[in-house]
Formats: C-alpha cells, sequence, structure tokens
C-alpha cells in the first residue's frame, strides 16, 4: 500500500481488534466529527469482512471483520446524528448463486441501520 496522504487517517484490523470494533468506530468518528464538520458518509466495502464469510467479492483476501465486528461498526457509525448516509460496494451477486451470503449481508446491515432510528430487528 503506497503512504497515505497525512489527513487521511487508517487504522488496521489489528488495531480494531485490540480496542474493539465499537471502540475503534467511536474514535473514527471522533476524528471525523469537529466544529467545522457538517457530518460523515459510511462507505462499506464488504471484501473488508473474513474471505472465509464473504467469498462474494472479486478481490479475495484472508483475515478481515466478522459479521460481529461489522454490525457492530456500522450500529456504532450510523446511530451518530452526523452520519449523512451508507453505500454498500464489492458485493458480487454472481458469486452467490443460492442468495446465502445476500442475506446474511441483508440481515447485518438492517441491524447496523437500525441503530440509525433505534428500532428494527434485534440481533
Amino acid at each position: 500500500m503506497q503512504p497515505l496522504p497525512p489527513r487521511l487517517h487508517a487504522v488496521d484490523l489489528d488495531a480494531v481488534r485490540a480496542t474493539g470494533a465499537a471502540t475503534a468506530a467511536r474514535a473514527a468518528i471522533s476524528r471525523l466529527t469537529h466544529a467545522e464538520s457538517a457530518g460523515y458518509w459510511v462507505h462499506l466495502d464488504v471484501d473488508v469482512l473474513d474471505d472465509a464469510i464473504m467469498p462474494a467479492v472479486d478481490y479475495r483476501i484472508p483475515g478481515g471483520l466478522t459479521w460481529t465486528e461489522l454490525e457492530s461498526v456500522l450500529r456504532t457509525a450510523l446511530a451518530d446524528e452526523r452520519a449523512a448516509g451508507l453505500d454498500v460496494t464489492i458485493f458480487s451477486p454472481g458469486l452467490d448463486p443460492e442468495r446465502t451470503i445476500a442475506a446474511r449481508l441483508t440481515a447485518c446491515l438492517r441491524r447496523g441501520l437500525a441503530a440509525r432510528t433505534g428500532t428494527g430487528p434485534t440481533p
């Protein structure tokens, strides 16, 4: 990976696991929100998930978040009123012919989005 620009902050998976997904998400939100900030956008590439649970992507690598960790990050990030929106990319439906992975992803997204309104399905 090329060096990141000075204003771009990255947290690797080991650091996320050391502090916990929700704590890492809260720290990221804290970095993104300040007096001049109008909010932030949540961008999710589903290839951030562990390859063992998310093979329906074009670029597969071992390691990555678990469903529980992803849900924790989404619930934390989307519950904050400064979250302006969410987009989800990289999922390849053609690589999920049984649609079981799509169903699992949809359930995870629903639970993460439920934090936005404080209603919806519970884990």
